[in-house]
């Protein structure tokens, strides 16, 4: 038995470090593509073109976007990520969240509203990155899923340095039966 599970916990590692090392390769091809479309992005004046170089741009952040998340998992299953525990502006934490998504809700003709609680400290501190990271998938997944209305993004201020987040959407929801799959991988 004990052998079995020295063999599981060294394949384990094996799949983890081949997971880190793909997705870091994958990346760098990935963002040379992201780099070009730019480029026509910003130089073509051709309307169709311009339509099918902004489709391109959306589907590769997508693909970057899974394999960010995927490095990720790798780093947490081999215990190299940390939460960082700094002094950040929850202003400007905020207004970055902001100004990535209202782009993505434009292109889908979504209202994105942004309600924060007046209370919340000019500064604070915690994993300002790991949080921005989670808000924005959340965010994201609920633009994804709404076709009409809008997607809010709630913040409230439980006082000691807590915040509450919450993403309202007017999208398709999720089926009762579905809601405990919420928590599963890959589900």
């Amino acid at each position: 038995v004990e052998a079995k599970c020295d063999e599981a916990q060294n394949a384990t590692k094996i799949k983890s470090r081949f997971l880190a090392h793909m997705s870091h390769e994958i990346r760098t091809p990935i963002n040379a593509v992201i780099g070009m479309n730019e480029m026509i992005l910003r130089e073509s004046k051709d309307n169709e073109i311009l339509k099918y170089a902004s489709e391109t741009k959306n589907a590769a952040d997508s693909l970057l976007g899974i394999i960010n998340d995927i490095l990720d998992i790798t780093r947490i299953e081999a215990g190299k990520v940390t939460p960082s525990y700094a002094e950040y502006k929850p202003a400007k934490l905020i207004n970055n969240i902001y100004n990535m998504i209202r782009f993505k809700a434009a292109d889908k003709g979504l209202k994105f509203i942004v309600i924060a609680d007046e209370r919340i400290p000019v500064k604070l501190k915690g994993d300002d990155i790991h949080l921005k990271q989670i808000i924005t998938n959340l965010l994201s997944n609920a633009i994804k899923y709404t076709h009409k209305g809008s997607v809010t993004l709630k913040i409230r201020y439980l006082g000691e340095g807590e915040l509450f987040f919450s993403v309202e959407d007017t999208g398709i929801g999720i089926k009762e039966e579905d809601r405990e799959k919420l928590f599963e991988s890959f589900a």
